[in-house]
Order: C-alpha cells, then structure tokens, then sequence
C-alpha cells in the first residue's frame, strides 16, 4: 500500500468530484423521476467514501514518500490539481444537503457540510493564492504551456462560493446568514476575477499554439467549470437572498441571476461545442484513456446545475430540456470514465510512476535511396 500511493497525485479528487456531482446535479433536474433521488443518494454516498478513502492515501502519500510530494508542488503541471482537493470537499459537503441528508438526516448532513464546506473554503483560498506564487517564484513556464488545468486552484472559490449558500438557511437569523451568504459572494468576484485573467492565456495558446497534446485534451471542458458554476453561483444567491439581505440588494441578486447566467451559459455552449470538437479529433488520432478524462464530469456537472438555476429564475422550458440533456452526457461521461479507472487501479497501471526513457538510445537502421544501410 505504502509503495502504490507514491505515484497518487492531486489529480485524483477529480474523481470525487465527478461523482458527487451526478449527485447534486441529478438532484437539481426539474423533473422528479421515480428512483433518481435514490440512485443520486447513492451515488453521493461512493463520492463520501471515496473522498474518505483518497484523503487516507494522500495522508500515507505525504507521510512516506515526502519528496515525491514536494515534487508535486514544483511541477508546473501538477500543482494546480491542489484546487481539487478544495472543489472535492466542497462537492461533497454541498451533496450532503442536496440529497444525502435523506439517508443520514438534515442534522448530520448541517454538520458534515459545515465541516467539509469550512475546509473547502479555506484550502480553495490558500491554493488560488499559493499556486500562482508557486508559479510565478518557483516554476519555470513558457506561454506555449498554458492549459485549462492553469484554471483549476482559482475556481475552487467558485465552487465554494455556488455551494455556501446552502447552509444560510440554517443559521441564525441576522448577522450570520448575511455574512455567509456575502463571504460567498466575495469568493465568487475573487474567482470570477481570477479567471477572467487566467482565461485569456489558455485560449491564445490554443489558437496561436495549436492542438493541445493527446493526453491533455479533455482538459479543455475544464474551463465550462468556472462557467456553469458561476452561473449556478448567482442562482443560489438569488434563491436565499430574500429575508437575508436588506432590498432593493435581494431583488439585485435575482436580477443578476438572469443578467449574468444567460450569457454565460451562451458562452458555455460555444466552449462545449468547441471542446468537442477538439476531443473528437484527439480520439482519431489515438487518444488513450488518462485521469484527465474526469474533466467530462464535474465541469458539465456545474452547467447542469446552471441551467436548472436559470429554469427556475427565468420559467422557460428550454433550460429545463437543457439541464436534462447535458445530465445524460454527464451521466454517459461518468460511466465510462468510472469503468476505465476502476480497470486502470485493479490493473496498477494508473497508480504505476512514469516511464523511464531507456539510458542508452537503441540503435536504428535506415535505408538510403541507394539502397545502402547504415
């Protein structure tokens, strides 16, 4: 066990957050199909476990094989996963609420998120400060290495920020539930912000770079998560809102659910489309199965949750169809990714260190067009 987790970076608690959001997001559907509720329940009961179960492997990982960790935060590629690890507490935290209180009670699912909701919050501030100091003092980056995943410890605020809400209506009335719901906010401008500085490089490097690489590819949906999420951000704050904060203030927040989650949410289908676009053709050309696949997961999680929060902030019925669609992709996405993981782990292959390039290059004959070999 000890020599399996030296290879478990970061990245991992991408797969918790997959899986807790086909939970919250099959939750927030606006048709109430006989058994989602269940299945969602239960399926946020494995993300729990498998957040318990990853937050043992990384505590080993950081216990016995220090150097490779620290290795990890100087890596460029591999320091940004730390995000994760927020938007993971954070996801599973906020499934408690949404449906998982059905199995162990509104008392213990308050508790629950408030501790994992708190943790999130913290470790999602502490990595969009500290990975792009890392970056700028410690890494070594070219503009030709940038990538979505650049994006992923500054929108850990955002999940934080679209999930706290949750747990205003069970504060004291006054002071407490304006502070949180207005902390949320904070961390929603901060990451928004953010993002919006970030996003520029990643799209210029696509355009001016060409093609991201094989294995990088799917990480491209990872920019719809800043999207849908933040349009499910502003949907929470307009549902709490009223009674919270002072008007004409609760009558703003449902003015800018509508405002902002509709361009957005137009933005975030063009990325799809594009996003797609650019997988279809990584898979031609041979495109394998990596961890970077979980990027199907939670990101279209979050557009899941921001369509329905604009079904029920605007009443039409094309975001309702919106919102059931792109839960079928989720749902289709998390199988499969899910499947080759499991298959990868039972294998070792997605726990094995990387390749070594063999110390002496292997000789290689070639033909010249006289026939000569040499």
């Amino acid at each position: 066990m000890v020599t399996a987790v030296r290879h478990l970076g970061p990245n991992w608690y991408a797969s918790v957050m997959g899986t807790a959001a086909v939970a919250t997001a099959g939750a927030a559907l606006p048709p109430h199909l006989p058994g989602l509720r269940t299945a969602c329940t239960a399926v946020w009961a494995l993300s729990l476990a498998q957040l318990v179960t990853l937050l043992g492997a990384r505590a080993l990982h950081w216990a016995r094989h220090r150097d490779q960790a620290r290795a990890h935060l100087l890596d460029p590629a591999t320091a940004p996963f730390y995000g994760c690890l927020a938007m993971a507490l954070s996801a599973v935290g906020g499934g408690a609420l949404t449906v998982g209180r059905d199995w162990i009670g509104t008392r213990a699912a308050v508790a629950l998120d408030a501790v994992l909701f708190t943790a999130g919050a913290v470790v999602g501030l502490a990595a969009a400060v500290a990975v792009p100091y890392l970056m700028a003092v410690r890494h070594r980056i070219e503009p030709s290495q940038a990538t979505p995943v650049w994006l992923l410890p500054l929108v850990a605020p955002m999940v934080s920020a679209a999930l706290g809400p949750l747990l205003v209506p069970h504060l004291p009335p006054g002071q407490a539930r304006e502070t949180l719901l207005l902390a949320c906010f904070t961390m929603f401008g901060l990451s928004l912000l953010a993002t919006l500085l970030m996003l520029p490089l990643v799209f210029a490097r696509l355009i001016t770079g060409g093609p991201l690489p094989l294995a990088l590819t799917p990480a491209l949906f990872l920019v719809l998560g800043p999207l849908g999420q933040s349009t499910t951000a502003v949907g929470q704050f307009a549902d709490v809102a009223p009674g919270v904060v002072p008007d004409p203030y609760s009558a703003g927040f449902g003015v800018l659910a509508v405002l902002y989650g509709v361009p957005v949410m137009g933005f975030a289908l063009l990325w799809f489309g594009l996003a797609t676009a650019h997988v279809l053709r990584a898979r031609r050309h041979g495109m394998g199965f990596t961890m970077s696949w979980w990027a199907f997961t939670f990101p279209v999680g979050t557009c899941v949750t921001g369509a329905g929060a604009l079904a029920r902030h605007t009443g039409l019925v094309v975001y309702d169809g919106l919102a059931i669609g792109l839960y079928a992709v989720l749902v289709a996405a998390w199988a499969v990714v899910a499947a080759c993981t499991v298959r990868g782990v039972l294998s070792g292959a997605l726990l094995a260190g990387p390749a070594t390039a063999p110390a002496v290059p292997r000789r290689v004959t070639g033909r010249t067009t006289s026939g000569v070999v040499r």
